[in-house]
């Protein structure tokens, strides 16, 4: 038995954009000759891919489990195709890279810019989410590598550590608490505390770290991003614990302050992930190895030294 390749391609699209008129819409085909394709796909496999008794087409079972390796199928060809484009050199190229909220915000791009002064040819992307999304770009091979919070869990993916980060307290400028010495957990039993979103790797640092300090019952404000933290905590909104490098310039800025703590929080580890069946190419694994030469933020370049 043999699989046909263009059948698997527009079966893919049908799957991904959830009907026969979409895909082929996207595939510049007609209905009936999507329809068809799909039919003798079937039947070249001599089972049914789409269950098409309802108001929406949905794939069975068998239809998902070939949609997965359709997908594997299609990345790998097109990590093939860059590798072999770039097996001169990293004269040209495509690096896509994905990072969670904090890392993607602030250090990825100086990571990027050390990495375009030594290969300007190379086209470089940022895709930036919570550690959820970020882990679901990785399976879906929308991106190579990632520089994430903590050590992922998915076991399709492969991670080590590169560098630590620090988490801090910070509150508005003369809140109560800043001239009082090292805040306890106690002192934080009655303080409205804001959080990062649920599923970001930073959301789960905060509650257990105030978990270990004994504050387990405060009023709290969610925030997608640490930009919309820091803007709750200015505007009075609750006291928060945050990555140390997201508050730089407000702390030069004096927009906020940091609250000593009686227990200082953990430093969380950043990871280097890839996805573990991943060929890379060429400029993936340059901007790896850059990775591994940080030995903290910001990013230097110690080739050159700076």
């Amino acid at each position: 038995m043999t699989l046909d390749l263009h059948r698997l391609w527009i079966f893919l699209h049908v799957i991904e954009e959830q009907g026969f008129s979409a895909a082929a819409n996207k595939l510049y085909m007609s209905q009936p000759s999507v329809s068809n394709q799909i039919r003798k796909l079937e039947e070249s496999l001599r089972i049914t891919l789409i269950d098409r008794s309802g108001a929406r087409i949905r794939p069975t079972a068998e239809g998902e489990l070939l949609a997965e390796y359709a997908r594997r199928v299609f990345l790998l060809a097109d990590e093939a195709v860059s590798a072999v484009q770039q097996l001169s050199g990293l004269q040209t190229g495509r690096l896509v890279v994905g990072g969670s909220t904090t890392l993607g915000t602030y250090l990825i791009p100086d990571l990027l810019a050390v990495y375009r002064r030594r290969h300007p040819g190379i086209e470089s992307h940022v895709f930036v989410g919570n550690i959820a999304t970020v882990t679901q770009q990785l399976l879906n091979g929308e991106v190579a590598v990632a520089i994430v919070a903590g050590v992922p869990t998915e076991p399709r993916l492969v991670g080590e550590p590169v560098l630590e980060d620090r988490m801090v307290l910070i509150a508005p400028p003369g809140h109560p608490l800043g001239g009082r010495g090292p805040v306890t957990g106690a002192m934080l039993s009655g303080e409205r505390i804001v959080f990062r979103e649920q599923g970001s790797q930073t959301r789960e640092v905060q509650e257990l770290t105030l978990a270990r300090w004994g504050v387990t019952d405060s009023s709290h404000t969610d925030a997608w991003g640490p930009e919309v933290l820091k803007r709750c905590v200015r505007a009075g909104l609750g006291i928060a614990l945050v990555s140390e490098h997201a508050v730089e310039d407000e702390l030069r800025a004096g927009t906020l302050v940091t609250l000593p703590t009686e227990q200082s929080a953990e430093p969380r580890v950043i990871s280097l992930v890839r996805r573990r069946d991943r060929i890379l190419s060429p400029a993936e694994h340059a901007f790896m190895e850059l990775v591994r030469e940080q030995h903290g933020w910001p990013p230097t370049d110690p080739r050159t030294g700076g």
